[in-house]
């Protein structure tokens, strides 16, 4: 392998075991990320807050050691903890889009990871058209809604146009619809 190819390898650090993050996830995983980040990139225009979107290390403990994860989205408000490619601040906001080879960290460790680190809202989303959000409630995650979109407008229970928005930034607002758009079933 090349010096190039190894340079764009992705990887994370958890409790000093590195995971590789490759292959690529489904293309699905891409178009939901990119939905989201799009939706927070043009609510946060003009604010001091950024979105990141697959490309930013999190520096959970900075302190005590160098384990990182690369949140899929991640909202931050405080630009002094950015150096290069990481941040080791606390962000407002982590979304995570399952892949069949990262789900149980997503769902287990990592979520565990945000919630001592005091990351007041992360999302859990399946591409398949699943949404967990918790929320961060006296030091511990709390699931503060779950859903299952349902796109056929003549179904009892459809909830595509459900309204969701973020804690910390009520006035980002998405559905389901947007979130999941583009993505085949």
């Amino acid at each position: 392998m090349g010096l190039t190819e190894d340079r764009y390898m992705k990887d994370e650090k958890i409790n000093g075991v590195i995971y590789d993050m490759s292959p690529s996830p489904d293309y699905r995983h891409g178009i939901v990320d990119s939905n989201i980040h799009t939706i927070i990139k043009q609510g946060l225009k003009n604010s001091i807050c950024l979105v990141s979107i697959e490309n930013l290390d999190y520096k959970y403990h900075p302190d005590e050691n160098d384990d990182y994860v690369c949140p899929d989205i991640m909202v931050i408000c405080d630009r002094k903890h950015l150096k290069g490619g990481s941040y080791s601040g606390t962000p407002k906001f982590i979304a995570e889009t399952l892949s069949p080879s990262t789900a149980k960290i997503d769902k287990i460790e990592k979520k565990d990871i945000y919630e001592r680190a005091g990351v007041e809202e992360y999302w859990i989303i399946s591409p398949q058209g699943f949404l967990d959000i918790y929320y961060l409630e006296d030091g511990k995650y709390s699931l503060n809604q779950s859903y299952m979109i349902e796109s056929d407008q003549e179904a009892e229970c459809y909830n595509a146009e459900t309204e969701i928005s973020l804690r910390a930034f009520p006035h980002i607002k998405m559905t389901l619809a947007q979130i999941f758009e583009g993505v085949d079933k």
